[in-house]
């Protein structure tokens, strides 16, 4: 099964969920905003994607400017505040069996269904 973790409000995120719906994938899709992910979740997350949780922080956006940006965190403190505040997270991440990525650009999202 396929999930993608969506924000309506993201053009990226639309864009990737209508490329599965134009394959006729059978997919899943997890408002992560409103249904955020747990850091037991988060965790796992970070193992299908095989990244570090430095590359699924948005540091661009003024939330994280302007509350996390001064303070150094370790790892589990990330995913804490990733947890808490889920509109950090970058989007959208297509998850698929063992592997997830980071969606931004539908080429790649074609190379990994």
């Amino acid at each position: 099964m396929i999930t993608i973790l969506h924000n309506n409000r993201c053009g990226k995120s639309r864009t990737a969920l209508q490329y599965l719906e134009s394959k006729g994938v059978a997919f899943e899709v997890r408002n992560y905003l409103e249904n955020p992910l747990s850091e037991v979740e988060i965790e796992d997350l970070l193992s299908k994607l095989d990244t570090s949780i430095h590359n699924i922080i948005r540091k661009n956006e003024d939330l994280w400017k302007e509350n996390f940006s001064e303070t150094t965190y370790s790892d589990s403190g990330l995913v804490s505040i990733l947890a808490n505040y889920p509109k950090l997270l970058q989007r959208p991440i297509v998850i698929k069996d063992n592997k997830a990525i980071i969606a931004r650009d539908i080429e790649k999202l074609e190379k990994f269904l």
